[in-house]
């Protein structure tokens, strides 16, 4: 075992105020079972770790890397769940083998949700973007996040306006589905800074806000003082 993540588990153990580990990338799941068992271990027993997060896109990109040697390892009954966050950008990547990875996954106890990046030219129109998140919950996954693209080198073409995420909840999933199909869309740099307007408050007095709906409709609610 690598010293650099005994090292890691042993800092993790000395600071009481960490709650929640996050284990990414490169991709921990194409770790061997092992070494993420190790992992698992040594955080589950560190009393003041609640929560165990992974960041892969397996489940997607290489979904038969969930066998149930692997299941057996990250699931159960534990006082110490483990999340994981993949990464499906567009309905396509939706496939029956990822459906029986994610639905093993949720089985045996592991919570399993979606990071998506808005493309241009890939899931930045109503229809594919409402699929997508749609599909998402047919699977099994919770739309998490939408990720604008950040600039990089050589993706410019990929970038949308930083409106177009904001606008495409709004105007494809906000009353059209299920709350459970929304996302919050973020810019991840600097922390994840949320990029959603206010599209709804419309109005304020000191008497009332005056809210309005996907459909135009307005609404009043009373202010209340503090």
């Amino acid at each position: 075992m690598r010293f650099d993540l005994e090292e890691g588990i042993n800092w993790i153990r000395e600071h009481e105020e960490i709650r929640d580990v996050l284990v990414t990338g490169g991709d921990p799941l194409l770790l061997s079972d092992d070494r993420i068992e190790f992992l698992l271990k040594s955080l589950r027993s560190i009393e003041h770790v609640e929560m165990i997060r992974f960041g892969s896109r397996v489940p997607i990109a290489m979904p038969q890397r969930i066998t149930p040697e692997l299941v057996e390892i990250l699931g159960g009954d534990h006082d110490v769940p483990v999340w994981l966050n993949t990464q499906c950008n567009h309905p396509k990547e939706l496939t029956p083998r990822t459906r029986k990875a994610v639905y093993d996954l949720v089985t045996c106890g592991v919570n399993v949700g979606n990071q998506m990046v808005l493309l241009k030219g890939i899931n930045d129109d109503l229809e594919t973007f409402r699929h997508l998140h749609q599909k998402l919950l047919q699977y099994r996954i919770r739309p998490y996040y939408v990720f604008y693209c950040e600039p990089a080198p050589g993706i410019d073409h990929f970038r949308t306006p930083i409106e177009k995420g904001a606008e495409l909840i709004r105007d494809g999933l906000r009353g059209h589905t299920t709350g459970l199909a929304q996302p919050m869309y973020v810019c991840a740099t600097n922390g994840k800074i949320p990029l959603m307007p206010d599209y709804y408050c419309v109005d304020k007095n000191d008497k009332e806000y005056t809210f309005r709906n996907h459909r135009g409709q307005t609404t009043t609610m009373p202010v209340i003082a503090e």
